[in-house]
């Protein structure tokens, strides 16, 4: 639509296409999240099991709660008695003490963008780019007509790695010591989406915060929100 309008009466609307976007306030709903809060939230969960820290889990709990479970809010002297109605509850999750369970092989390759960066590459565009910096050279089709495509702009690194790598990189990051396991009867998903951000790059924009260090940040505003 932007596309047409621009050609048709010389508006200059511009889209632009992010690729997968993580950052604060996120979406770490056991049931509902993408799948790099899942992992985030996850990992932490497990790594409480492991060592133990039941407060922890009660206030993980709590603050974002998961269907079927109750808990105190306030600080609970004796959580004994919910101890295995907590774990229980997780493991319908695939998380137990010292193993994570994983849907599908792994395998997939994404990328991944801190969504502060993509709000920074759209006003970029937004102050330096007109959507005639935007085309390339018209097609012109069987009819005569010359056609304009891809006049959007993909927002995104362009660098990906696979989901397994991703696990890998979370485990470490939340500092979860134990067992990962890929549950291969359950769905993939698409197994590519690249974008080629070649555009974007050549109209000034470039990303700077790295996938390590952008799960670092998540996983930090996760623990103290």
């Amino acid at each position: 639509m932007c596309e047409s309008f621009s050609l048709q009466y010389g508006c200059n609307y511009i889209a632009v296409m992010p690729t997968n976007l993580y950052g604060p306030g996120d979406n770490f709903d056991l049931e509902r999240s993408h799948v790099l809060p899942a992992m985030i939230r996850k990992f932490h969960l497990a790594r409480c099991l492991m060592e133990g820290d039941w407060e922890a889990l009660r206030k993980d709990l709590s603050r974002r709660p998961v269907t079927g479970l109750v808990l105190p809010e306030g600080p609970c002297d004796d959580l004994c008695p919910l101890r295995g109605a907590i774990q229980a509850t997780l493991a319908r999750f695939g998380i137990t003490p010292g193993r994570v369970t994983l849907w599908g092989s792994g395998a997939p390759m994404r990328e991944f963008l801190w969504s502060e960066e993509m709000a920074d590459a759209s006003v970029h565009v937004l102050l330096n780019v007109d959507f005639k910096d935007t085309c390339t050279d018209p097609v012109v089709n069987v009819d005569g007509i010359a056609e304009y495509r891809n006049c959007h702009i993909n927002v995104g690194t362009g660098e990906e790695l696979s989901i397994k790598e991703l696990a890998a990189l979370v485990q470490e990051k939340v500092g979860f010591r134990g067992e990962i396991v890929w549950d291969a009867s359950k769905p993939d998903g698409t197994l590519r989406k690249l974008t080629d951000v070649s555009k974007l790059h050549a109209l000034g924009w470039h990303h700077r915060v790295s996938l390590p260090d952008g799960i670092s940040c998540l996983y930090d505003w996760y623990l103290t929100h």
